[in-house]
């Protein structure tokens, strides 16, 4: 029989709970994927206030997990196992995640694990592409961070090899959005903006890519500014903004980057396969220019489908499913949230 894990998400504004099936041959099924989003009431704002996440959490932590149940066709007493995200986060949200986990698994019975929210991220690819081949390199491209990730074993084996200096892909898409009049979050506006534009219009730079810069680190906080400095000086000469060009000249520079990078990280390593994942992961030209190059260098390509990529519960659930598999210890119910928690640590 196999075993059903579930995942509980909130780590930022999106409230998530998943359930999946871990099978004895090692594949990991999904069977219930529930999210709740406090995305409009952050909208007003221009980006996440935590308290109002942490309460958001509070209100839809039961409805969500009802619905994902329902959806199952499953009861609390299935469960096997928790899987909760431990870090790293808004503190305030985590706390809400947590102690619904702990209160879940000691009312059920069941072991807690509290596990990283950064490696779910890559977990999640497994519920559509199967288990990951090892070693694998990782993209995670999100609104909080950027980072290339070398993963020998999902369950406890994840090294960083490069991270951004400054904002992440997904914060300076926010702030870019802004400067361009266009809603929050800033990811899907721009990609829909930018396939009317020309990607070749303006010359923004690419940060990081010089001779002296660190090979595989990124920052995108100089091509925001240079961003803001061009529709600046538009405005100053009374010129309207084109704002699709704009768009997708600044969202070429960024996929060009970050495929750059990740492919030459592959590259050099040795290592045939790439997950592209993380909310900017559903970014269209990101997603194509990575099946391009990859293509080019015998890199096989998996990005998980737009749905997944963004903050789950599913995804969780999913890591929560190997590390059981891979026989780990569970953690304590005095388990605390670590807003700071390290990528190599996957299990707290």
């Amino acid at each position: 029989m196999p075993k059903i894990i579930m995942g509980i998400e909130s780590s930022c504004d999106e409230t998530g709970v998943g359930l999946v099936a871990s099978h004895e041959d090692g594949t990991v099924e999904l069977l219930a994927d529930e999210v709740a989003s406090s995305v409009d009431q952050h909208a007003r704002f221009g980006g996440v206030v935590p308290e109002i996440a942490s309460r958001a959490h509070l209100e839809a932590m039961v409805p969500t997990t009802r619905r994902a149940f329902d959806a199952a066709g499953l009861s609390m007493s299935d469960v096997d196992a928790v899987a909760v995200t431990a870090g790293p986060g808004l503190a305030g949200a985590l706390l809400v995640g947590v102690s619904a986990a702990k209160a879940y698994a000691a009312a059920l019975d069941v072991p807690l694990y509290g596990v990283n929210h950064l490696a779910g991220h890559i977990a999640v690819d497994t519920l559509q592409h199967g288990p990951l081949p090892t070693p694998c390199l990782a993209l995670l491209v999100s609104g909080g961070h950027t980072q290339l990730l070398r993963v020998d074993d999902i369950a406890g084996a994840i090294t960083e090899i490069g991270s951004t200096v400054d904002d992440a892909a997904g914060e300076a898409y926010d702030k870019v959005a802004r400067l361009l009049d266009l809603p929050y979050p800033g990811g899907p506006p721009i990609d829909k903006a930018a396939r009317e534009g020309d990607p070749a219009a303006i010359a923004f730079p690419r940060g990081m890519t010089g001779p002296r810069d660190a090979k595989f680190d990124f920052s995108f906080s100089g091509l925001k500014t240079a961003v803001a400095r061009w529709v600046e000086g538009a405005q100053a000469r009374g010129e309207q903004v084109p704002v699709a060009d704009v768009a997708a000249s600044f969202q070429e520079a960024v996929a060009d980057v970050l495929t750059a990078k990740a492919v030459r990280a592959a590259t050099e390593a040795g290592i045939g396969t790439l997950v592209v994942s993380g909310g900017v992961a559903a970014n269209s030209r990101l997603s194509a220019l990575a099946q391009e190059r990859c293509a080019e260098a015998g890199i096989e390509l998996r990005i998980p489908r737009p749905r997944l990529c963004t903050d789950n519960g599913a995804m969780i659930a999913a890591l929560g499913a190997h590390v059981v598999a891979a026989g780990h210890k569970p953690s304590a119910l005095d388990l605390s949230a670590n807003p700071g928690l390290p990528v190599d640590t996957v299990l707290v």
